[in-house]
């Protein structure tokens, strides 16, 4: 078998020149761009917009590298598109928030539909028949996937797997969610995605990352590092072992090795450009232990309660916004407010709570945290 190719590349700021010179680098050790990029294709690139946050939280794709990967692309001649369907936010007000939508109206670049789509099935899949998928992804020739390096509770780290989520348009998200609960479940899903949409190439954008409360509510962390490869699984495990995560911990790593997308495997993998070596960060903080995909927990609500991590609200933050009520996928919702009242935080259903933590992923107070349960860490430890 033929290894891999993974670049790392150095990269301490996000200067557009810096990161122009850069990524044409990462290109030329991947077989160059004209391998990734035909003239005349419509190719559209998808940043992670979770929410529209300023770009210095390192919640978003830094406006900077979608900046160079306009100009090299439209450099090559072909047309550009860009966009991301947001957590609970309209696409294009969200991409305005985070300075992503000035960089691509400067260039005359246009956002995609990512409110409106098309069922799509998934062949040969015995877990999704078929998802919805944005306009802007179906319309394009190729898909270049701009992830941002985040921790993650359900998936332990959002990279370039998770990315992709946000190519299933609106209220097609929380339904996923809820047909997909359990994370092992969850990540073979995003993993069909990839096997459906094969995007081109997957730029992880870790130059400043997140870690602790992700993927909205952590902290921002200098690793100054940027990671290319055709491969996402492959990309997402070189993410993991620069902060000391072992990628068999990660469930899309493992269901993409499992379902042949990519893999996670060291023998497997070349690393071209940097020493990985010289940009380990072990002290990063993320969660270190293998979820849970026991069915017995995932259908026995008691048992999951005694078990599983769930989402907790520190009085002292909550704004008593209501973000997080509206972000439970559930029809019939996991948290609500007592009486229909604001005076207090919303309280939780843990029976209904199917541990997907949309909640805490979109408190724009980060005012959410995923706490276990004492049985749950003892059997643990």
């Amino acid at each position: 078998m033929n290894k891999v190719r993974v670049a790392v590349l150095h990269c301490d700021r996000y200067d557009p020149n810096t990161l122009y010179s850069t990524l044409h680098r990462g290109f030329a050790l991947l077989g160059g761009l004209r391998r990734f990029v035909k003239k005349g294709e419509r190719v559209l690139l998808k940043p992670n917009i979770l929410a529209g946050c300023a770009p210095e939280h390192g919640v978003t794709t830094h406006p900077s590298v979608l900046e160079a990967m306009i100009q090299i692309l439209l450099e090559s001649k072909a047309e550009v598109s860009y966009g991301d369907s947001s957590g609970i936010t309209k696409p294009l007000p969200a991409a305005r928030d985070s300075g992503l939508s000035a960089v691509a109206e400067r260039y005359g670049v246009e956002m995609g539909d990512f409110e409106h789509g098309s069922l799509v099935p998934l062949s040969e899949s015995s877990h999704s028949r078929r998802v919805p998928i944005a306009r802007a992804v179906l319309e394009n020739n190729a898909l270049f996937n701009l992830a941002k390096m985040k921790t993650h509770q359900l998936t332990r780290i959002t990279g370039a797997v998770k990315n992709l989520f946000g190519c299933v348009p609106g209220l097609g998200k929380p339904a996923l969610h809820v047909s997909h609960p359990e994370s092992t479940a969850f990540s073979r899903m995003l993993v069909e995605l990839h096997l459906l949409i094969r995007p081109r190439i997957h730029i992880l954008d870790g130059i400043v990352a997140m870690e602790g409360n992700g993927p909205r509510n952590g902290e921002p962390r200098s690793m100054n590092v940027l990671i290319m490869s055709e491969d996402p699984v492959a990309g997402d495990a070189v993410f993991s072992r620069l902060i000391g995560l072992d990628p068999e911990f990660v469930p899309t790593c493992v269901s993409g090795f499992q379902s042949g997308l990519g893999t996670y495997r060291d023998e497997d993998i070349e690393i071209v450009g940097e020493s990985v070596g010289d940009l380990i960060q072990p002290e990063f903080r993320v969660v270190r232990t293998r979820v849970s995909g026991n069915s017995l927990v995932k259908y026995y609500p008691t048992i999951r309660n005694l078990l599983l991590p769930r989402p907790v609200i520190d009085e002292q933050l909550c704004e008593r916004c209501g973000v997080c009520v509206k972000a439970c996928p559930l029809p019939d919702k996991a948290l609500h407010f007592n009486g229909g009242g604001t005076d207090a935080p919303p309280v939780y259903d843990y029976e209904r709570c199917i541990r997907c933590y949309c909640c805490q992923e979109m408190c724009p107070e980060k005012a959410i945290h995923i706490r276990t349960p004492l049985l749950g860490r003892i059997i643990h430890h």
